[in-house]
């Protein structure tokens, strides 16, 4: 294999690693946001109540981009698959 091959190959991983979990860091940043606010303009200091909702709220959105989730990790194990032949020399000898 060469570089710029393993050089891609890494960089769709990364990206597609990046993909799969921004939607559930994204719920988490936007809920841990939120809370914020409101326990601010309360002046609630339960760190409890924001660690929960945070973990209710991440839990939801994993399942809600389970579908999508599973198929582009299948595409890009697919994609990997198929690329076996090109990216591996065999010496016979």
């Amino acid at each position: 294999m060469e570089a710029e091959t393993a050089v891609a190959l890494g960089r769709e991983a990364l990206q597609t690693m990046l993909a799969v979990g921004a939607p559930a860091l994204g719920v988490c940043v936007l809920v841990g946001l939120a809370t914020g606010i409101l326990q601010a303009a309360t002046q609630i200091q339960d760190q409890a109540l924001a660690t929960v909702l945070k973990i209710v709220a991440t839990f939801a959105a994993v399942a809600f981009f389970l579908p999508w989730s599973v198929a582009r990790l299948r595409e890009f194990a697919t994609s990997l698959w198929e690329r076996i032949p090109e990216t591996t020399t065999f010496f016979w000898g």
